[in-house]
């Protein structure tokens, strides 16, 4: 079960990986926590008024593509968007917002869909959301919860038998040695970096390679992955930063995505190269 914030999130952290245990059987679901009702047309093709007043519809209907192109089955978690506050000072969140709610209450939706899908594996986002967006952070806050509360007897009581998920994992998107790798790999094949900006203002942004315990081979799925995020046609300009680097070179120069084990109640050793490791072969019972 991948736990996200926002449908678009779900393609461009960890899709490859997903795609790559579909392929081998394995059943997903993404948990998306909200509807991306507050977000905005990013796409500058599509950045038209018939599109800002249908917002919410026309996620809905990327999500419905992207799910197909992955292979995986969804779920929407019914949160309301927060947007993405923006101004000095910051502005308050919107009243009812996902960002506003007390995790241990808005864990519930997903301590229902844990026990009803009974998964092994979980991933999210860490503690900063990955980057501070505020439905990032509660995304975050909520899956903690939950992940302890659904084999939890004495919470939630109403929502079914309990579940126990036997691993935790947080989504590394960008690492500085990925970043650098990436950027090394680039200007070796001639041509400009994407990155270079990042690199300039890395001492600004905290490195978080030490954080990497599991990097999952995918680089086969990577066009699956873009395919995928190019279904959120107004969150991905398909001519824009995305999609600079040719694939070869990404395959080249990072073939992995990358987690953080959070929290494991099987053995394991580390580092790992798959999120089930301990997993696969033990039998199992709540």
């Amino acid at each position: 079960m991948a736990v996200h914030a926002h449908p678009d999130d779900e393609s461009s952290k960890g899709a490859a990986t997903t795609a790559k245990y579909v392929a081998e059987g394995v059943q997903v679901l993404v948990a998306t926590c909200t509807g991306g009702e507050r977000g905005s047309v990013l796409n500058p093709k599509l950045d038209r008024p018939d599109v800002w007043e249908n917002i919410a519809e026309i996620r809905r209907a990327e999500m419905d593509a992207a799910r197909a192109i992955l292979g995986i089955e969804q779920a929407w978690l019914g949160f309301v968007d927060s947007g993405l506050p923006e101004g000095d000072p910051l502005p308050p969140l919107p009243e009812g917002c996902f960002g506003l709610q007390d995790p241990k209450v808005a864990a519930g939706p997903l301590v229902r869909l844990m026990r009803e899908f009974r998964p092994h594996v979980v991933t999210t986002y860490d503690e900063d959301g990955g980057y501070p967006h505020p439905d990032h952070i509660m995304c975050h806050k909520v899956t903690v919860e939950a992940f302890e509360a659904a084999g939890d007897p004495t919470r939630f009581p109403e929502l079914g038998p309990v579940w126990q998920p036997l691993k935790l994992y947080y989504d590394v998107g960008f690492s500085k040695a990925k970043v650098m790798a990436l950027h090394a790999e680039i200007l070796g094949a001639g041509l400009e970096s994407p990155y270079e900006e990042w690199l300039k203002r890395w001492e600004d942004r905290p490195d978080k390679s030490p954080r990497i315990t599991t990097r999952v081979p995918c680089a086969e799925y990577f066009p699956v992955r873009d395919d995928a995020l190019r279904a959120h046609a107004t969150q991905v300009d398909p001519d824009g930063f995305w999609f600079h680097v040719p694939m070869e070179v990404q395959q080249r120069a990072w073939p992995t995505e990358d987690f953080q084990l959070a929290r494991s109640l099987v053995e394991t050793e580390l580092p790992e190269s798959d999120l089930f490791a301990g997993v696969r072969g033990t039998a199992r019972a709540v």
